[in-house]
């Protein structure tokens, strides 16, 4: 498991550890170029002529003992400090002091365009205020100087919590940051500027109590921990999912949940659809049963299952918001797991009333539209400040949110945010969506509680969708390789 933190946790972090640790801040400091450098120097690229530029606060301070240490590692290094002298802090002056008398070139106003590499340190994650000025100029012109980027922390002018853009900001080809990860560094667009991110561990160590209110990201060991199978199971000990998918010519949304619920390794799975489709889908999937969305069909199909996927290709009409207020109703008697995406989403956000059977085992994966529709709010406005954004949506919709976006936010019923990694743009195609769904709804039917399935099912789709980039690269995947890619997932993540 990967923490995920913000701003001002990781400021509590290094207190924490400079006051209560004991570790001075200038082993910190000296530890972090440390970890810079030896990822400079480790690169296959030879760094050339370097150009570290700093700014007044400790970033700078970092990205002085950078260029020293890369001097003394015999690279031609050169340092542009921006901003006014007498505005540095009392670490980044010491650093500064000893770059003179190592006799370290200080350069003005030079031309980006002479160097193989720039080191960025100019803002670590403390930005509060747009980029403007004199640092705007420069951000830009180091973006356009052809050279090799390395962020100190993360890219200057990216907001660490966020990952928005603070007016300006560095496009960096690689970001090392300390201890943990930001959120910056995950969500778009940081993501794009932070480039290849990797994490130095240099001594930094957050008070146990605090871990808790961090966010999480699973990683392939998480997969592996809760990926298991009794060997003396059989098709009802696996999990049976009722798939309520596919009105009359979306046959293949059904498919696809049916088919990701067997993937993630459902024993038994029903699709319940319009009867149009029953043909179809009895030839792309003949493992799965069938049924129709009458009322008798319906509840005997919820007496039998243990997890629900709701939603995909249902349409809008008067006999899916039948359907999915009767779903609604029967799973919250029997407090059965609950997907819902696609058309069930749209149905709630134009009959509010549903919202009112919602209970804490519900799943809701609405896309960026979908979140919008269901708060009422601009998509920019809830793209301001994410975490915010699913607290409170928390407070009118229980249960799992999983905000299906670039880099997908999971809160869970109990509080815990995740962020997720897994995944690339590839899987921006139709059908997508409803691979996610069934595949949730399977690890929910196994007896996974939501809070380890959800950020499980979501890590597996995405590394699903990176199996199937492997196999047909990003322009060409369709939602057919993604559910092809998920047992290729789970084999990576097996123990």
């Amino acid at each position: 498991m990967q923490y995920i933190l913000n701003c001002r946790q990781m400021k509590e972090a290094d207190l924490y550890t400079i006051e209560k640790i004991g570790i001075m801040s200038v082993v910190l400091m000296e530890r972090a170029a440390l970890a810079v450098a030896d990822e400079i120097i480790r690169e296959e690229r030879e760094p050339g002529r370097i150009l570290v530029i700093c700014g007044t606060g400790n970033n700078g301070g970092d990205g002085l003992a950078v260029a020293r240490l890369l001097h003394l590692k015999g690279h031609k290094v050169f340092v542009e400090c921006v901003g006014k002298p007498d505005k540095m802090t009392a670490e980044t002056q010491r650093q500064y002091d000893i770059v003179r008398n190592y006799q370290i070139p200080v350069v003005n106003n030079p031309d980006y365009r002479e160097y193989t590499t720039i080191v960025d340190a100019l803002f670590g994650i403390g930005l509060t205020r747009p980029v403007e000025g004199v640092y705007r100029q420069k951000i830009l012109a180091v973006n356009e100087s052809g050279a090799y980027i390395w962020s100190v922390d993360i890219p200057s002018g990216i907001d660490g919590d966020t990952g928005r853009v603070m007016g300006a900001a560095v496009r960096a080809d690689a970001t090392v940051t300390f201890a943990f990860a930001k959120a910056g560094h995950l969500l778009y667009p940081g993501r794009k500027y932070a480039g290849h991110l990797r994490v130095g561990d240099i001594g930094i160590y957050a008070h146990p109590q605090e871990r808790a209110g961090y966010a999480r990201c699973f990683e392939r060991e998480d997969a592996g921990r809760l990926l298991s199978r009794e060997p003396d199971g059989h098709k009802g000990t696996f999990g049976k999912v009722l798939v309520a998918a596919g009105s009359m010519g979306m046959s293949g949304a059904a498919y696809f949940a049916g088919g990701a619920a067997y993937a993630a390794g459902a024993g038994m799975v029903k699709i319940c659809t319009v009867q149009e489709n029953r043909q179809i889908l009895q030839a792309l999937l003949p493992e799965a049963l069938y049924g129709t969305w009458d009322e008798g069909t319906l509840k005997k199909s919820i007496e039998w299952c243990d997890a629900v996927v709701a939603g995909p290709g249902i349409g809008q009409g008067e006999e899916a918001l039948r359907m999915l207020g009767y779903l609604l109703g029967a799973g919250r008697e029997k407090d059965l797991p609950m997907v819902l995406d696609a058309d069930a989403l749209n149905l709630i956000s134009a009959h509010p009333g549903l919202k009112d059977r919602l209970y804490g085992r519900c799943v809701s994966t609405p896309h960026m539209m979908e979140l919008s529709r269901l708060m009422g709010e601009d998509t920019e406005m809830l793209r301001e400040q994410p975490f915010d954004t699913a607290e409170r949506f928390a407070k009118s919709y229980p249960g799992t949110l999983v905000w299906k976006d670039a880099c997908t936010i999971i809160r869970s019923a109990q509080g815990a945010m995740y962020l997720n990694q897994s995944g690339n743009d590839g899987m921006a195609t139709a059908g997508s969506g409803d691979v996610l769904a069934g595949l949730l709804g399977g690890l929910l039917a196994s007896g996974l509680d939501p809070a380890e399935a959800v950020p499980l099912g979501v890590y597996l789709h995405g590394a699903a969708g990176d199996a199937a980039k492997e196999q047909k690269g990003r322009h060409a995947m369709t939602a057919r390789d993604i559910l092809k890619g998920i047992p290729v997932a789970i084999r990576g993540g097996d123990v």
